[in-house]
This record gives structure tokens, sequence and C-alpha cells, in this order.
């Protein structure tokens, strides 16, 4: 089977009913668990952005906490996980300074874990990608949130 475009999609769900677009999202919701992870965001916490983030930094803070701490493939693993998790919940934002608030706060917590990263070449490598990845989308925020991210960036490289 073939997906259809968004610009048929959307003429498609046009010309339904408010009941069957319902029935619609709660099928897609069944199917796969991001699905219904977006709709929890975007029903119950896209209004309140600030709280979304402490959110996802309470659940960094207790995944950082969990990583096995026998060895670095556990901890490289387990970080690529913590990762993988939180640029998925920047994905359903899509708003860019909710992007850097968490990155930072992400480089922050794997620039104070213990055993140090720079014992591991690739959580090293990791570690600048994110921050490089930080610098590039605070460069495309209003002056004012530039200057307090970059604030943050000097601490993280000191």
């Amino acid at each position: 089977m073939k997906a259809l475009p968004l610009k048929d999609i959307k003429k498609e769900l046009n010309m339904l009913s408010h009941q069957d677009l319902e029935a619609l999202c709660l099928r897609l919701a069944r199917f796969k668990k991001e699905n219904k992870e977006l709709l929890s965001y975007l029903l119950f916490e896209s209004a309140d952005e600030a709280s979304y983030i402490d959110s996802i930094k309470a659940y960094m803070d207790g995944e950082f906490e969990l990583i096995n701490r026998d060895s670095f493939f556990y901890i490289r693993k387990s970080i690529r996980k913590i990762l993988r998790n939180v640029k998925k919940y920047i994905r359903y934002s899509q708003n860019k300074e909710t992007e850097v608030e968490l990155l930072l706060y992400f480089c922050e917590q794997l620039k104070h874990f213990s055993p140090n990263i720079k014992r591991s070449q690739q959580l090293t490598n990791l570690y600048h990608r994110q921050i490089a990845l930080a610098k590039k989308i605070i460069s495309t925020l209003h002056a004012d949130l530039q200057y307090d991210y970059n604030l943050k960036l000097e601490e993280l490289n000191h």
C-alpha cells in the first residue's frame, strides 16, 4: 500500500464529520505508542510548555540516576537512549526554545556525569555534537534569547 501525499489527505480530512475525525484519531492512537504520545502532548501539554520542559528534565534526571556505571559500554548505550527519547519529545513540541533548553540541559547533565565522559571518546564526541547543534539553533532565535543561551553555552564550555 502506498501512502498518499499530505495534500490529498488534508482534502479528505476536510470532508469528514467531527465524529469521523474523532474515530480516526483514536484509531491512530491505538496503533503506535508515538502517535498516542503526540496526541497526549497536543491535547494536554502543548498549552503549558514550561511544565512540559520541566517534566522532560525530571525524566532525564531519573534516567541519568538509573544508568549502569559498570562499564562505558552500558553508559554509552543508556545515554544514547536518553538522547533518542529527548529528541522524540523535542519533535513533538517543534519549538526552538524548547529544543535548545532541553539540549543544553542534556549537555549539562552529561558534563557533570560521573564517571567523567572524557574517558570515553564516543561520549565526548556526542557531547560536542549536541553543543554544536544547540549553537546552530541558538543562532536562529531572537537576540535576547541568543544572549541568555550563549551564557549557558559558555558555562558548559568551561
